[in-house]
């Protein structure tokens, strides 16, 4: 899991790259949850969605909005986090040039980012937004939402209730075109503690339908723990 930094916005970024060994495969980025309220690229959701696409054969990056961890810059309440996950998008593609395909997770804050950065970016064809937080943040960009993705909840959320969601979720599910999935996590809190296995499954089980259940690649070794808070 080679530890990588790369130009952003407002200096270098921080990030944990995998690379895949099949030519042409798809790129994935994962977005970590807020910044100021100890949200990393090392975050618990983070560090296993990250391993559930390479294991599915993803070249895949996660890494630190600008301010945490070694990445240079502060906080810029999503403007300068959404130029920070464009520079990182266009840093994947240009090692990997030949990617057949791309896509987005976010976890939280994190998909708040990664949805905007879908209406930017048409190359984007899936996306997984895990508790997005619709009551804190504007999501009515997504008007049209572009590509087809799966929204996951805890039924236990106070954070970003799920009855805030719905309606957005429903919202989407309107439009033609494409296919908006939504799971909900039993038991689960903003932050899916002690449930963490069971969205991780959810998001392999449709990871699986969309890609056409690809044969899995062995795990890559993981070589540092995640962290369980944010």
């Amino acid at each position: 899991m080679p530890e990588v930094i790369f130009n952003g916005p407002a200096g270098r970024l921080e990030g944990r790259f995998h690379p895949s060994t099949i030519r042409g495969a798809p790129i994935a980025i994962v977005l970590h949850p807020h910044p100021q309220f100890g949200g990393t690229m090392n975050n618990q959701i983070v560090y296993n969605l990250y391993y559930a696409f390479a294991e599915r054969g993803f070249s895949v990056l996660r890494f630190n909005f600008r301010g945490v961890g070694r990445s240079q810059g502060g906080f810029d309440h999503g403007q300068g986090e959404l130029s920070d996950a464009a520079a990182a998008l266009d840093w994947v593609q240009s090692i990997n040039p030949e990617a057949r395909a791309c896509w987005i997770a976010g976890i939280s804050f994190g998909s708040w980012i990664g949805m905007q950065l879908l209406m930017r970016r048409p190359e984007i064809e899936g996306f997984i937004s895990i508790a997005p937080p619709a009551n804190r943040f504007d999501f009515s960009f997504l008007a049209p939402c572009p590509s087809s993705g799966l929204f996951v909840h805890g039924d236990q959320d106070r954070v970003a209730p799920l009855k805030e969601v719905m309606g957005l979720i429903e919202k989407l599910k309107t439009q033609k075109g494409i296919l908006i999935e939504h799971e909900v996590v039993a038991g689960a809190n903003h932050f899916f503690e002690n449930c963490v296995e069971d969205l991780v499954e959810k998001v392999g089980l449709y990871l699986d339908r969309r890609l056409g259940n690809p044969p899995r690649l062995p795990t890559p070794a993981r070589s540092e723990p995640a962290e369980r808070s944010s």
